[in-house]
């Protein structure tokens, strides 16, 4: 039996990071030039060929269904026990807390102001009926489908084929051999772990500073770089030593998050006197969804009228894309025990259910505020105000916007551990040329990984003008994800083919 640190594969560890912090310092001493390769990449991407992102997304959620309800595939048990590993509630608990649960709140307060001033939304019918459908659209099946399929695909090669290296590069074995063994596997794997840190990176610089400046309204204090640090390694301090912790530790954390998020939805739905408001528009968004799920799906602007898909659309498709890389990894270590049917039903059905009622909840009631009482944060949105001010705005409507705020603070710190604990059991197992399904990654290696995912996060905010640029560099790492993608959901259906053959 080898080693641990024998065991440890350092150059897939160590080459993604080596190559985002010398993209780092380019950004940091050539802004301009750096930002306009990107930019330029970024409109190949994301708008020449920006119909290759919601094909894969529409594609996933295809596949995922197909196996789902197709019985050869759907009742094939993950593992050799019929007992699941954790309850439903615990499951669908760590399943909804360990994607962009943080970022997922703090869009629910602002996205549908966003969309508001677009032209596009006034053309279909207005901001009452089109913003909040919108939310729940990006927020929907198509992006939750990436983690799906990509989650079953996983789990079939973990607990079933019982493969030791729970890596993208394993997953492409049955189609590509023992090259995987070789430079494609490092290949594979050096881009999935890149697309992690990018993504890790770029989502904490989103909501970080709604926390800072939210602590500093409530306690009367700037917020600054220094305070911004401080919360940062606050919840590093909290995932850390969650993710010491095992499993266990996570799922315990991922239950506390649940009943802070059903707080703060409490808070929102019955005290902010918009309750009536709140259900009927989101009840009516569902249905407008629905309705249009389809042309929603296909629309691409090939004029270029509006910009609407190539701004939204098809960046929100890349970003979960990304994402993709680490958290269907952990959905399937915690569906031990389940079918195939019951894991992409279950994934959903919670990632959905997590999602809707924060967008519903959430972003009505600050809907309310524009449509029924007046205050005008779309003409502030459009006038150059913050996002940040804004949601300052929907919470000082609130009774006691201080408790509120201290209540969201401590939720969105809560939420970010949970995500960056599973990012970090992931990339933890990454770590490790072989490890066997049931074993946890070393407690060094966890804290080696939870440590340097902040690092990132803390770099950006002394290099603000390299932010969009590395966020455009998220949206372009998302494009070979997808070929990986399309790569593991075949070698997926070949492997689970020859494996029914020989066992049925």
């Amino acid at each position: 039996m080898a080693t641990a640190e024998r065991k440890i594969d350092w150059t897939t560890m160590l080459i993604p990071f080596a190559i985002v912090v010398a993209m780092m310092a380019v950004f940091m001493i050539e802004p301009e030039g750096s930002k306009n390769v990107v930019d330029t990449l970024r409109g190949f991407f994301g708008d020449t060929i920006g119909i290759y992102y919601p094909i894969l997304a529409i594609g996933s959620v295809l596949c995922a269904l197909y196996v789902a309800m197709k019985p050869k595939y759907g009742n094939i048990r993950l593992g050799d026990t019929n007992r699941p590993a954790y309850s439903n509630f615990k499951w669908g608990t760590m399943i909804f807390t360990s994607t962009m649960a943080a970022d997922i709140m703090f869009y629910s307060l602002i996205e549908w102001a966003l969309y508001g001033g677009e032209q596009h939304v006034q053309n279909l019918g207005g901001t009452q009926m089109w913003a909040p459908t919108f939310t729940l659209f990006h927020w929907g099946p198509l992006a939750w489908g990436f983690y799906v399929i990509l989650a079953v695909c996983f789990a079939f090669m973990i607990h079933v084929r019982r493969r030791r290296r729970q890596r993208f590069s394993e997953a492409c074995r049955p189609l590509f051999g023992n090259k995987v063994d070789g430079l494609l596997g490092r290949i594979i794997d050096i881009a999935a772990i890149f697309a992690i840190v990018c993504a890790t990176g770029t989502t904490f610089s989103l909501a970080t500073p709604l926390l800072t400046q939210a602590m500093g309204y409530v306690f009367g204090f700037t917020a600054n770089t220094a305070v911004t640090i401080i919360v940062l390694l606050l919840i590093c301090t909290i995932y850390t030593v969650t993710v010491l912790f095992g499993l266990k530790g996570i799922s315990n954390l991922a239950a506390i998050c649940s009943y802070l998020f059903f707080a703060i939805l409490f808070y929102f739905l019955f005290l902010g006197g918009e309750t009536r408001y709140i259900i009927e528009t989101g009840f009516q968004s569902l249905g407008n969804m629905v309705q249009n799920f389809v042309g929603l799906s296909t629309y691409m602007d090939p004029l270029r009228e509006n910009g609407f898909a190539q701004t939204w659309t098809v960046y929100y498709w890349a970003y979960w894309l990304v994402w993709a890389c680490a958290t269907p990894f952990f959905i399937a270590i915690i569906s031990k025990g389940r079918t195939i049917r019951n894991t992409v039903f279950g994934s959903f059905g919670w990632g959905l259910a997590g999602t809707y009622m924060s967008f519903i909840i959430l972003g009505n009631y600050g809907l309310s505020q524009q449509m029924n009482q007046n205050i005008d944060i779309l003409e502030f949105i459009n006038r150059g105000g913050s996002m940040y001010d804004a949601i300052f705005m929907i919470f000082n409507t609130l009774p006691l916007p201080a408790l509120a705020l201290i209540l969201l603070v401590i939720t969105m710190i809560a939420f970010y551990s949970t995500t960056l604990d599973g990012i970090t059991y992931v990339t933890s197992s990454y770590s490790y040329k072989q490890i066997d399904p049931d074993e946890e990654p070393a407690k060094g290696i966890r804290g080696f990984w939870s440590i340097m995912l902040i690092l990132l996060p803390i770099g950006l905010l002394f290099a603000e003008n390299s932010l969009y640029g590395l966020q455009g560099v998220t949206i372009i790492a998302a494009f070979p994800v997808g070929l990986l993608l399309i790569m593991i959901v075949w070698s997926f259906f070949k492997d689970c083919n020859k494996w029914l053959k020989t066992n049925h």
